[in-house]
């Protein structure tokens, strides 16, 4: 069975929206980076700088291109498996524009992914510290449970399913690769990045509910309250980390903005295309490049 070129359903969609006065088009560069799977290499890199300016530890060169090579290739996997489960169970209902996009360039992605690959090895053997590689092992053993079932509720162990959403689940790996290169060069503990981190965690999260939500239709939305929520109480605990922590203050700012963007989302959803509407979610969790432009302009 071939795969259409395109989501019939999302190009009605879209053919609807675009006569409609109400509905914004994005540049094209915007939905290519989320087309490709940039958008989530680049919220990983950008938080992961965030999380070390944060606690004050200097990042080498290498350790973003390997977190950035290691999540692309991770998503471009994820994403040409699940075309190609569909097409093998002829259910294509569960596939949005970003899988069509995957598998109309496989020939193109997948050589690109297996660089990728081939690099954050490279950078791992060549690069990364043994009791490092040790540590993060987990990590990715973690990561490799989860993205071989994840988008499959039924090939998760039951015990797995009881204890969290695949979102949450998604929000915690996401926030652990992250915060790994930063964690292991702490010298002590910082109570303060870790408060920075629990709330990237709970950002991450409610991003994944929000796309999870937008894209099943006839699924009850509360994501206008919970974003609105945890975006009042990082605004919450900006303002209090102020007397204490200017960095974490900052950080957990942004976290607040974003949560608080994407609460504006869902309000709009109606009059913003599925496609834009799934690459601004993304979009919105760039938040904290303005404190790493502003702190390398003042460094």
């Amino acid at each position: 069975m071939a795969l259409p070129l395109a989501n019939p359903q999302t190009r009605r969609q879209d053919t609807c929206e675009r006569s409609s006065a109400f509905t914004w088009r994005p540049p094209r560069t915007l939905l290519l980076w989320h087309l490709a799977s940039l958008d989530a290499p680049s919220v990983a890199v950008t938080w992961a700088l965030a999380f070390a300016w944060v606690a004050g530890v200097h990042l080498d060169a290498w350790i973003p291109l390997l977190l950035a090579c290691g999540t692309w290739t991770v998503y471009v996997g994820d994403r040409l498996l699940d075309a190609h489960r569909a097409i093998t169970s002829e259910e294509l209902d569960g596939l949005h524009e970003r899988h069509y996009f995957h598998w109309r360039h496989r020939r193109l992605l997948v050589p690109l992914a297996c660089v990728t690959a081939a690099v954050a090895a490279a950078l791992v053997m060549r690069r990364m510290p043994v009791a490092a590689r040790d540590r993060n092992a987990v990590l990715a053993t973690a990561a490799l449970i989860y993205f071989s079932g994840v988008h499959s509720p039924a090939r998760l162990p039951h015990w797995l399913r009881r204890m969290a959403s695949k979102e949450l689940l998604v929000g915690l790996l996401f926030t652990a690769g992250c915060a790994a290169p930063t964690l292991s060069r702490l010298p002590s503990s910082d109570w303060p990045l870790f408060a920075c981190l629990a709330i990237f965690a709970a950002l991450a999260w409610v991003n994944c509910f929000a796309i999870e939500t937008w894209e099943s239709p006839g699924r009850p939305t509360c994501v206008s309250l919970r974003t609105t929520i945890l975006g009042i109480a990082c605004l919450t605990a900006a303002a209090a980390f102020a007397f204490t922590d200017a960095r974490a203050s900052a950080l957990v700012g942004c976290a607040g903005a974003s949560a608080l963007l994407l609460s504006l989302l869902d309000r709009r959803r109606n009059r913003i295309s599925p496609l834009t509407l799934r690459a601004l979610a993304d979009l919105v969790l760039m938040t904290p490049l303005v404190l790493l432009i502003f702190g390398a302009r003042r460094g």
